[in-house]
């Protein structure tokens, strides 16, 4: 056996598929095996190579058993003469195993050997080759010089920027996401050390290998595609944790004296640094535009109280609470209703935004309502500023529009034109995909040396970049069955990450890409969209509990008068305490999104007692869910 391909997987399915694919067609003319271990997925991944993999050995594990451990349970079963750990969200070219087995064939010292990376978006991912992470370079790299002088012998060592990416090198730690070891290393210097559960085993592994007189090399005339990138959990803060400790368990195991405490030191103020950078990052991302619409808000509320005070009421000012209390919480339950309405994740949806207005005006009033009458100053304000922030906020919003846009109509928001790399067939399934996700596409045609008849034939491959040109297209989707990986690859590093791009394998319905690899990798494919899978929708169902609770807390005693049930508080307060959601499932819904249990389900209002009818009522409930469907519920009890 020539070649044991190693495949950890943990709940990225639809990437596996892909990645499966393109390594049986690289693996056609070598003796080979492939291995899949199963680190506990929930998401059919198991199933699914078994029914279209019958030929590769699936290992399942109980429990997320860590990328070390897990690699090493398909090394110990492999026969093959050279070893492959490969990520499941990466694509292989279709000659990428017999150039890189040849290569190795020519280098008697070679230990291991990694290959040149691009992302989704066809750019080179620097991780391809690394340097060892001594505490000098670790240094570098945490002060940031290595981004600013990348190609410095001296600066640029953690990433090896001064040497050639486009030609073979000699270099000392490799990535994990694709690592070709010669079994003769691995048996000498032992398996990836299982102390490491994710991130560092493969800089350990290649540093172990250098130190057992192999070589490590970097491979640059083959190119895979890696989705995610290392990149693509750097501003997630358990990215941070998880990925600098695994650092301190490789200063602590190689290094000693005080080259181990200062790279120990170092390590451990990256944590706090970058973490700390991570949660600024995350929270501006999330908040900037919920935090300047309650300043525009309460700026708005605050004209019109001083327009009020001299045109209106003729007064020389309201007493203080008006600024201390008014209008802080006007501005706040407005931000509130609007983000619980999913407006900030859609801000050009006008429809979200006249619907959070709307809700916050009802509980400001509700509130006002409820306050002492010594603190009743004007209703109108309340009205009038309903417009007046329906304007101000239509209009800001206006304006983004045109800038991202280049319009100021709000349903104009087709920025995205897209064509297939295909054919008539395949370019039929796209897009019914495209349309089954409701996305503002325009799928303009798809380009291949056939099908010159389709009204949908854009050209040949040898202009796409004219076709590219000429139509403005923003998006690409190579299909597998008409073009190859290598052919892919090059055509992504010729057209720049200007473009977006997407895969479809053959005889597959999911779309797959990433837009940077700074991003997670994507999928869509044809599917049914659910409610209850957005945020907006279980937010409002939250918010709706609380309301709810707090509303039966309040009328408790007039509930244990009327009603023969003692448990109306109990239930309160386990909904408060989001152990309890008011309406939950009538069935197991294990395909649907996950609730907690219900104080009452989606049939507690039926008479019927039939399990199917029960699924059913479920799927249409997670699928046109809105608040009234939760009212109707507790209304008719």
């Amino acid at each position: 056996m020539k070649l044991s391909v190693v495949i950890v997987n943990y709940n990225v399915k639809h990437f596996l598929e892909q990645c499966l694919k393109s390594v049986i067609t690289a693996c056609e003319d070598i003796s080979s095996e492939i291995f899949v271990v199963d680190n506990n997925s929930v998401d059919g991944s198991v199933a699914m190579v078994k029914d279209l993999f019958p030929s590769v050995h699936v290992i399942v594990n109980k429990e997320n058993t860590g990328f070390s451990k897990a690699n090493n349970q398909a090394i110990k079963r492999s026969t093959g003469e050279y070893v492959l750990l490969l990520n499941p969200d990466t694509i292989v070219p279709e000659n990428c195993f017999s150039k890189l087995i040849s290569f190795a064939e020519s280098k008697p010292k070679l230990g291991a050997c990694g290959v040149k990376m691009v992302d989704g978006q066809g750019t080179y991912l620097p991780e391809s080759k690394r340097g060892l992470p001594t505490p000098e370079v670790a240094f570098y790299k945490m002060i940031g010089l290595n981004k600013l002088f990348p190609k410095s012998k001296k600066f640029g060592k953690y990433h090896l920027g001064f040497l050639n990416k486009d030609e073979n090198h000699k270099v000392d730690i490799l990535a994990g996401a694709f690592m070709l070891m010669r079994k003769k290393a691995l048996d000498q210097v032992g398996l990836l050390d299982e102390t490491f559960f994710m991130y560092g085993e493969d800089i350990d592994l290649s540093y172990r290998i250098t130190k057992g007189g192999w070589e490590n090399y970097y491979f640059a005339e083959t190119s895979i595609i890696h989705y995610k990138g290392e990149s693509t959990k750097k501003l997630s803060v358990n990215y941070v944790k998880v990925f600098y400790k695994a650092m301190v368990i490789f200063a602590e195991k190689h290094y000693s004296g005080q080259n181990k405490k200062l790279f120990t030191f170092l390590i451990n103020s990256s944590i706090y640094t970058r973490a700390g950078v991570a949660l600024i990052s995350n929270s501006i991302k999330k908040l900037w535009m919920p935090a300047l619409e309650a300043i525009l808000i309460f700026s708005t509320l605050y004209f019109l109280k001083e327009y009020w005070e001299e045109h209106i009421k003729y007064i020389k000012s309201y007493p203080r609470e008006m600024m201390t209390i008014h209008l802080p919480y006007y501005t706040a339950v407005w931000t509130v209703s609007i983000w619980s309405t999913g407006s900030y994740r859609h801000p050009f949806d006008l429809s979200k935004l006249l619907k959070g207005i709307g809700i916050g005006v009802l509980f400001i009033l509700i509130i006002y309502g409820l306050l002492p009458n010594r603190l009743h100053f004007s209703r109108g304000i309340i009205l009038f500023g309903t417009l007046s922030i329906t304007a101000v906020l239509f209009g800001w919003r206006t304006v983004i529009h045109y800038i991202k846009f280049k319009s100021i109509n709000l349903s104009n928001q087709v920025n995205t034109i897209s064509l297939l790399v295909g054919s008539e067939k395949k370019w039929e399934e796209v897009n019914n995909i495209l349309q089954s996700y409701d996305r503002n596409y325009q799928q303009i045609g798809f380009v291949n040396s056939s099908d010159r008849n389709h009204e949908k034939w854009l050209g040949d491959l040898d202009q796409l970049q004219e076709i590219i040109k000429i139509y403005e297209v923003d998006e690409v989707i190579f299909s597998t069955d008409t073009i190859s990986t290598e052919d892919t690859i090059t055509i992504m590093n010729e057209l720049g990450p200007r473009i977006n791009y997407y895969t479809i394998p053959a005889e597959s319905s999911f779309v797959i890409g990433s837009h940077s690899k700074n991003d997670n990798g994507l999928y869509f494919g044809q599917q049914i969209e659910l409610n209850l899978s957005k945020r907006e929708f279980r937010t409002q169902k939250r918010l709706f509990d609380l309301s709810w609770a707090l509303f039966s807390i309040l009328l408790s005693p007039l509930f244990l008068l009327f009603s023969k049930s003692r448990n109306w508080t109990m239930n309160a307060m386990n909904v408060l305490l989001a152990r309890k959601t008011w309406i939950g499932y009538a069935s197991d819904a294990k395909n649907l999104p996950k609730l907690p249990k219900g104080v009452y389900n989606t049939a507690s209002h039926l008479a019927l007692n039939n399990s199917d009818f029960h699924e059913n009522l479920d799927q249409l409930y997670a699928r046109n869910y809105s608040v009234m469907s939760d009212l109707r519920v507790l209304l008719t009890k």
